[in-house]
C-alpha cells in the first residue's frame, strides 16, 4: 500500500489510459535508431533489449523502422516493408506483450536523408524538392555522412508513397503491434514537406501551410483507414532544425497541425520539445508546446531533453500526459523504478548508440539490483 501511495506522489508513475490502452505508468521509450538491424532485419538481440525496457502497462515505440525500399538512410536500420521484416518483428512484439507492455512501431522514410549506396539501383534519393543537404557530421562526431541530391517527387508518385506508408501500418498489425506511430520529425520526408525553408512545391503540395502539410495528413488519413485511428499516433518536431528542415513560422505549422489531426480522431500526438533544436542540444524556450497542447484532442506526449524533475512537473502542470525518454531509457533498461525509488542513473556511451554490436552499449547496461 505505502508503495502504490509513493507512486501517486510521483506524476510520472500515476496511471493514464490512452484511448483502449490502460497505462500503468508516464514514461515512455522514445524511438531509438540502434542500427542493428543487419540488412534491415530485425534481429533476436532485438527481443531482449526491448524486452528489459518493457514494464506491465508501459509504452515503447520502437526505433524508426522503414516504410519502403526509398526510406533508408543509415546503416542496418529496420523494415517493415517484406514478409521477413514481419516476421522477424513478431518474436520482438510477443517478448514485449508477455511482460504486459504496449508496443507501437515507428514507420518511417528519411527522404533526401540518404545516398545512392542506400537506394535501390543506386538512384537518387526522394523528396519534395531537389534541395541537396550540405555533408554533416555523423552523431560519433567522427564520420562525415554524405548525401546525394535528391529527385523531387512527381506529383502524380506522392500517392504512391502514402501507400507504402498505409501498407506499413498494416504489416505492423500483422506482426503484432498495437499500432504505429508515423514518423513526422526530424528532417526526414514528412517534415521535408511541412518545413517551407526545404519545400519549393508549386503543385497541391506545396506553397501555403495547409498545402505544405498535405502529405503529412494524406498519410495520417490512409494510415487510420488501414489500422483505426485509436491505434494511430504521430510524431512531429514544428520547431527543430534537423537535416536543414526548418519552419519561418513553427508556432502556425505546430497549431495548423494539431487541428488538422483532431479531424482524424487519432490517438496521440509525439511532439519534440521547442529547446531540442538540433540533435542533443538544449536552448532554453520554455512552453512552447503548450498552445499545441491545448490544440489537440488525444493524447499528448513530450520527448526531448527530460529529466525525471521537469518530467514530473510537466505531468503535474498538465503540460503533457505522457514524457518520452531516448538516452536516460537506452541506459537504464528500468527507468520507471529509478524514477520510482528516485535512484541514481546509468550514464549513457555514446559512441556505443549506433555500433553493430548485438550486446555492448545494448542490452549490456545494469539494472538496479532489486529488479534485474
Amino acid at each position: 500500500m505505502e508503495n502504490a501511495v509513493a507512486k501517486q506522489s510521483i506524476p510520472l508513475l500515476t496511471p493514464y489510459k490512452m484511448g483502449r490502452f490502460n497505462l500503468s505508468h508516464r514514461v515512455v521509450l522514445a524511438p531509438l535508431t540502434r542500427q542493428r538491424s543487419y540488412g534491415n532485419v530485425p534481429q533476436p538481440h532485438a527481443v531482449l533489449y526491448y524486452s528489459q525496457r518493457t514494464s506491465p502497462g508501459g509504452f515503447l515505440v520502437t526505433e524508426a523502422t522503414g516504410v519502403s525500399d526509398t526510406a533508408q538512410g543509415y546503416q542496418d536500420t529496420p523494415g517493415i516493408w517484406t514478409k521477413e521484416h514481419v516476421e522477424a518483428w513478431k518474436p520482438i512484439v510477443e517478448a514485449v506483450h508477455a511482460k504486459g507492455g504496449v508496443f507501437f512501431c515507428q514507420i518511417w522514410h528519411v527522404g533526401r536523408v540518404s545516398n545512392r549506396g542506400f537506394q535501390p539501383n543506386g538512384q537518387a534519393p526522394i523528396s519534395c524538392s531537389d534541395k541537396p543537404l550540405m555533408p554533416q557530421i555523423r552523431s560519433n562526431g567522427i564520420d562525415e555522412a554524405m548525401f546525394t541530391p535528391p529527385r523531387r517527387l512527381s506529383t502524380e508518385e506522392i500517392p504512391s508513397i502514402v501507400n507504402d506508408f498505409r501498407l506499413a501500418a498494416r504489416n505492423a498489425m500483422e506482426a503484432g503491434f498495437d499500432g504505429v506511430e508515423i514518423h513526422g520529425a526530424n528532417g526526414y520526408l514528412i517534415d521535408q514537406f511541412m518545413k517551407d525553408t526545404v519545400n519549393d512545391r508549386t503543385d497541391e503540395y506545396g506553397g501555403s501551410l495547409q498545402k505544405r502539410c498535405k502529405f503529412a495528413l494524406d498519410i495520417v488519413e490512409a494510415v487510420a483507414k488501414e489500422i483505426g485511428p485509436d491505434r494511430v499516433g504521430i510524431r512531429l518536431s514544428p520547431f527543430a532544425d534537423y537535416m536543414e528542415s526548418a519552419d519561418t513560422n513553427p508556432q502556425a505549422l505546430a497549431l495548423h497541425m494539431a487541428e488538422s489531426l483532431n479531424i482524424y480522431g487519432i490517438l496521440y500526438c509525439h511532439v519534440i520539445e521547442a529547446r531540442m533544436k538540433t540533435m542533443g542540444e538544449i536552448t532554453e524556450c520554455p512552453h512552447l508546446l503548450v498552445p499545441m497542447r491545448k490544440a489537440f484532442q488525444g493524447t499528448f506526449i513530450s520527448a526531448g531533453g527530460y529529466t525525471r524533475k521537469d518530467g514530473n512537473e510537466a505531468v503535474a502542470e498538465g503540460r503533457t500526459d505522457l514524457v518520452a525518454y531516448g538516452r536516460w531509457f537506452l541506459a537504464n533498461p528500468d527507468l520507471p523504478k529509478r524514477f520510482e525509488v528516485d535512484a541514481e542513473l546509468n550514464k549513457y556511451d555514446r559512441p556505443t548508440f549506433y555500433i553493430s554490436d548485438p550486446v555492448v552499449g545494448y542490452t549490456d547496461y545494469p539494472f538496479l539490483e532489486s529488479t534485474a
